[in-house]
């Protein structure tokens, strides 16, 4: 069997790739979010638990600063890691609880780093993300979706500061991101070519060698100036893999996105009581991909 199909089956790949989930309790916009649990579980639970479905990965682990964290963590049957709380970013996070792993054995040819308050990301596109490493030039890769510009809320969301856009050349290697509308709007998409600006997906995948870079980098000159963390990594000369995702997740940072994740959950949790509907949903996806293309 192929790594590849390996992956779709829902078998661990023959790369091994582990999931560590950055989940720490102080948050400024929604305070304790990590441990919100109007669901019946915990925020991060549900981000493990929808990581851990993927089947991409061979262990999923949460980084925490947080002794409550770590035993909702170990209420719920996940794994989980005290870290340090000065950490700068989650990435650092990732780097400290992957190095503890290593030394306990731990031998991952792959490290994801997915952020705890991302419990709608698409188990399909995870699995998609890990195989881009069957090209073993990969050190860094992550997800972005299209962002179609045609109606009124879509251009919106093209020029909103807080939706990252990216571009990328003709491998599919970022050349830029951006919180600005990046690529503009000219002549071509005015002729009605194509819209071919993307929405990047805050998940990154990394080769434990270039992980450990990534974390030794001095901050770039344009990474502040967006505030975008993965710009380090194109500052200093890297590669970073974009790959096709079928949907963008929406990822939790206030209060009302907290109680849309509640009325989707509730309305999933009960749609897949009454039809089992996983496979039609995965189907969807990779319908979805198709259309987007693969670049």
């Amino acid at each position: 069997m192929s790594a590849a199909t390996s992956r779709n089956s829902g078998a661990v790949p023959e790369l091994r790739a582990v999931a560590i989930i950055p989940a720490r309790l102080a948050s400024q916009r929604l305070p304790r979010k990590m441990l919100l649990d109007r669901t019946g579980r915990p925020l991060f639970v549900h981000t493990a638990q929808n990581v851990a479905a993927c089947g991409a990965f061979a262990r999923v682990v949460v980084a925490t600063d947080s002794t409550e964290i770590l035993a909702a963590a170990a209420a719920h049957g996940i794994e989980a890691r005290m870290t340090r709380a000065d950490h700068p970013s989650g990435t650092d996070r990732v780097h400290e609880c992957y190095t503890a792993l290593h030394t306990e054995g731990e031998r991952a040819a792959i490290v994801v780093n997915v952020q705890g308050d991302e419990p709608d990301l698409s188990p399909f596109d995870l699995a998609r993300l890990v195989a881009a490493f069957d090209d073993r030039t990969v050190e860094l890769a992550t997800l972005a979706a299209p962002l179609a510009t045609a109606t009124a809320g879509e251009a919106a969301l093209f020029a909103s500061p807080s939706v990252v856009k990216v571009v990328c050349d003709a491998r599919g290697d970022a050349l830029y991101f951006s919180r600005a509308p990046i690529p503009a709007r000219g002549h071509a998409a005015a002729a009605g070519e194509a819209e071919i600006a993307r929405r990047h997906i805050g998940v990154y995948a990394f080769t434990p060698n270039a992980l450990a870079r990534f974390c030794t980098l001095p901050r770039g000159v344009l990474e502040q100036r967006e505030s975008l963390e993965q710009l380090r990594w194109l500052e200093h000369g890297g590669k970073l893999r974009v790959i096709a995702a079928a949907r963008a997740p929406q990822g939790i940072d206030t209060l009302r996105d907290y109680e849309d994740f509640v009325l989707r959950a509730s309305a999933q949790l009960a749609t897949d009581a009454t039809n089992g509907n996983d496979d039609e949903r995965n189907d969807s996806e990779r319908g979805s991909l198709e259309r987007a293309g693969t670049g």
